[in-house]
């Protein structure tokens, strides 16, 4: 069933990795696409999206999850400890609202040798299918190939299609990205006995910056990050927490957010983004918050007490000042990421906030949005694999 075994050691411990390709040839192919990457952009995307994707098929970000799951590739030749193999077949259900998941779930996935099915969100922007396309458009002969005609499936459609059911029953791995709704539905759906399931449901995130390490770049940063999705995005800043600081601190980098956002972002917003945002100006200000507008309309940022309440506007950000432990005290029960940015002597901070909290990723505010094998506290991708024990 598979062709190749590829070893890899953790410590002490050889494990045989059974893929039907070869690691090196499918990760130096998908590698490759980055030069027809270079040349061409399709209409679905983004600049910046396509250049993500682009750093994203790195040869070390490809090969990245074996070692994270595996250890370091063993050339030598041990006994094996255990032989690691596809569990056979991988449903996914993406998201509505976080776009480029879908290309970078499918190409992580397809690095696992498992079957998979994939179901792109029915009312929001795909990049799945676009990038797909353009993928078998340029995947030449070979390993990427086979994955791409043979191995993988790509549709989209409502929820309730007969479809959904016939996922649920076909995978031994469940991956569901989507709401609490949409979970609870997948989960209700039969399938085997020992399908491992996973459940990305509703979440948010924050960013936490103590005020020393507020730099231009990191502001910048934060910027990009919070504009490619708002809050929407489940690892979008929802909340800007200005650790150590007071109410003019709060105000002061609210107004440098604002000076600088046109700079980082010097396009135009959309005609309803603007007008959104108007109307979002003036519902901060009756709730409490000391609002401004950002040029153009770009976005709404507001200082304010932890514990005032937010309002619901896709482009609204607010900054409060707090302590760690007013912070720690104010997290959402469904937190997910806090993107950081601590000065030097706030190094040991994290261990702190990740033992006393529910958090599932605590990284640098640029890394917010990046995906990976480990997700949300998850092992998603090593459990497409199952282990036989070999002992001689």
């Amino acid at each position: 069933m598979y062709s190749h075994l590829h070893r890899f050691r953790s410590q002490a411990v050889v494990r045989a990795v059974a893929l039907p390709f070869d690691i090196e040839e499918l990760i130096a192919a998908w590698s490759a696409l980055r030069g027809a990457m270079r040349r061409e952009l399709p209409a679905a995307f983004s600049r910046d999206e396509w250049a993500y994707l682009m750093a994203f098929l790195s040869r070390e970000q490809l090969l990245a999850p074996f070692i994270g799951s595996f250890g370091a590739p063993c050339t030598e030749a041990s006994a094996v400890a255990g032989v690691v193999r596809p569990r056979g077949a991988v449903s996914v259900w993406l998201p509505n609202n976080v776009s480029l998941l879908g290309p970078l779930t499918l190409i992580l996935l397809t690095l696992t040798g498992n079957r998979l099915w994939l179901k792109g969100g029915s009312s929001g922007a795909d990049l799945t299918g676009p990038f797909l396309d353009f993928a078998r458009r340029h995947m030449g002969d070979g390993a990427l190939r086979e994955a791409l005609s043979e191995r993988v499936r790509y549709e989209v459609f409502e929820h309730g299609d007969e479809r959904q059911r016939e996922m649920a029953l076909a995978a031994q791995v469940r991956i569901v990205f989507g709401s609490d709704a949409t979970a609870a539905a997948i989960h209700a759906l039969p399938g085997p006995i020992r399908a491992r399931s996973f459940f990305f449901s509703d979440r948010q995130s924050q960013a936490w910056i103590e005020p020393e390490a507020a730099t231009g770049e990191v502001l910048a940063q934060l910027i990009r990050v919070f504009a490619i999705y708002g809050q929407a995005g489940c690892t979008s800043p929802r909340r800007i927490v200005l650790l150590g600081a007071g109410a003019r601190e709060a105000a002061l980098l609210r107004d440098r957010l604002a000076a600088m956002w046109s700079t980082v972002l010097p396009r135009k917003p959309a005609e309803h983004v603007a007008s959104g945002n108007t109307m979002a100006l003036q519902w901060a200000a009756a709730c409490g918050w000391d609002a401004v507008a950002a040029p153009n309309r770009h976005a709404v940022l507001a200082a304010g007490p932890i514990a005032l309440e937010t309002i619901d506007a896709p482009m609204f950000l607010p900054i409060s000042p707090a302590t760690v432990d007013e912070a720690v005290a104010q997290l959402p029960a469904n937190i997910q990421t806090i993107g950081h940015a601590f000065s030097p002597r706030a190094d040991s901070l994290w261990a702190e906030v990740a033992a006393r909290t529910g958090i599932a990723r605590l990284v640098p505010i640029a890394r917010m949005h990046h995906f990976g094998p480990l997700w949300d506290g998850e092992q998603f991708w090593r459990q497409c694999f199952e282990e036989v024990e070999v002992e001689l």
